[in-house]
C-alpha cells in the first residue's frame, strides 16, 4: 500500500502557537493566583483581629480580677469595722486581745490586698495600651487590605483583558493549521496546554529532553508534522536554527 503523504506544518506557525499557548498559560496562572493573593491579604486582617480579641479578653480578665479584689478589700474593711465595734464591748482581756489580733491580721491583709489592687490597676493601664496598639494595627491592616484587594482586582481585570486578546490571537493562528492536524492539536492542547508543543533542543525534545533519532530530526527539518516519541509533544524547530 502506498504510504500517506507526510503532513507539513510551517515551523513559524508552530512557534507562534507555542508562544501564544505559553502566554495563555501564564495569564491563566496569574488569574488563578488572585484568590490566594486576596486570601493572603485578608489573613493579615484576621491575625490583627485575633490580636485585638486576645487583648480585649486579657484586659477583661484583669478588670474582673481588680473588681474581685476590690470587693474582697471592701468586705474585709467592713469586717475590721465590725471587730473594732466588738472591741469596745469585749467582756474580758482574752476576748479583747483576740479581737485586736484578728483586727491586726485583717489590717495587714488589707494592706497586701491594696498593693495587689494597685499592681492590677497598673497592669490594666498596660493592657489598655496594648489593646489600643492592637486596634491601631487592625485599622492599618484593614486599610492596607482594602487597598491591596482593590489593586488585585484591577490587576485581575487587566489580566482578563489580556487573556481575551491572547485567546483571539490563538484562534486566528489555529485557523491556519491544516484540517488534518487541527483535531490532534486541539486534543493535545486541551489536556496539556503549552506542553503540547516543544522546540528542538540540539538533538533532544525541548519538553522532556528525550534524545531524538536522526530520522526524527530529518522529518522535523522537512517541516513534517513530528511528535516526540517519548512525550508526544508536537515538535518544531526553534527560530535560531535555519530550516526549510
Amino acid at each position: 500500500m502506498p504510504q500517506s503523504k507526510p503532513i507539513e506544518v510551517p515551523h513559524t506557525l508552530l512557534r507562534t502557537l507555542h508562544r501564544i499557548q505559553e502566554q495563555r498559560t501564564d495569564l491563566n496562572g496569574a488569574i488563578g493566583r488572585v484568590p490566594r493573593q486576596i486570601k493572603a491579604a485578608e489573613a493579615l486582617v484576621t491575625t490583627a483581629k485575633a490580636a485585638v480579641d486576645a487583648a480585649k479578653e486579657e484586659l477583661k480578665k484583669a478588670r474582673l480580677n481588680a473588681d474581685e479584689k476590690q470587693l474582697q478589700l471592701q468586705s474585709r474593711e467592713a469586717h475590721v469595722e465590725q471587730l473594732q465595734a466588738k472591741l469596745n464591748t469585749a467582756g474580758s482581756n482574752k476576748e479583747f486581745n483576740l479581737l485586736k489580733d484578728q483586727i491586726a491580721a485583717d489590717v495587714q491583709a488589707n494592706s497586701v490586698q491594696s498593693d495587689e489592687i494597685l499592681e492590677t490597676l497598673e497592669q490594666i493601664d498596660v493592657l489598655g495600651g496594648k489593646l489600643s496598639a492592637a486596634e491601631a494595627e487592625l485599622e492599618q491592616q484593614e486599610k492596607q487590605c482594602s487597598q491591596r484587594v482593590a489593586e488585585i482586582h484591577e490587576k485581575q481585570e487587566r489580566l482578563n483583558e489580556n487573556l481575551a486578546k491572547v485567546n483571539e490571537q490563538l484562534a486566528t493562528a489555529e485557523a491556519e493549521l491544516p484540517a488534518s492536524v487541527k483535531s490532534d492539536y486541539l486534543r493535545l492542547t486541551a489536556s496539556r496546554g503549552d506542553e503540547a508543543l516543544a522546540p528542538l533542543a540540539t538533538d533532544s525534545c525541548g519538553g522532556c529532553y528525550q534524545t531524538l533519532t536522526t530520522q526524527t530530526i530529518n522529518r522535523l527539518q522537512l517541516s513534517q508534522l513530528t511528535h516526540c516519541p517519548n512525550c508526544n509533544a508536537i515538535l518544531y524547530m526553534p527560530e535560531d536554527l535555519r530550516v526549510r
